[in-house]
């Protein structure tokens, strides 16, 4: 008697299915998980630390040691003897001539970098 050579691949595909769908039900009872503890994280991060969010939002043109560079971004290493505070907010909220958009963080953040950023001098 010849054994049948369809039953080993049968029995490895319903396996196979079997453990994806373990597998997707275990990925969403920690989707829930993981996406609240990533916005705690970064809420937390973003409230207290201004270099932080200077470094997710502004680094990008700003350069992180705040040098200056892509796209003809200033340097901003001196800003706050340049600019005061509610000066440097406002270009922060608003944006500055074509090439710093405004809008990047929300009023909380702004405020928070422009404090921040004001103390370089």
């Amino acid at each position: 008697m010849k054994k049948n050579p369809v039953i080993p691949y049968a029995l490895i595909a319903v396996l196979g299915i079997l453990a994806m769908i373990v597998v997707s039900i275990i990925g969403l009872n920690q989707e829930e998980e993981i996406a609240n503890s990533g916005e705690q994280t970064e809420g937390e991060a973003t409230a207290s630390d201004p270099e932080a969010v200077f470094q997710n939002t502004c680094a990008g043109c700003h350069g992180a040691d705040l040098s200056g560079g892509a796209g003809g971004a200033p340097n901003l290493q001196e800003v706050g003897s340049k600019y005061t505070q509610e000066e440097i907010q406002d270009i922060i909220m608003n944006g500055k001539g074509t090439g710093m958009p405004g809008g990047l963080v929300d009023a909380a953040q702004a405020e928070a970098i422009a404090a921040w950023l004001a103390e370089k001098k």
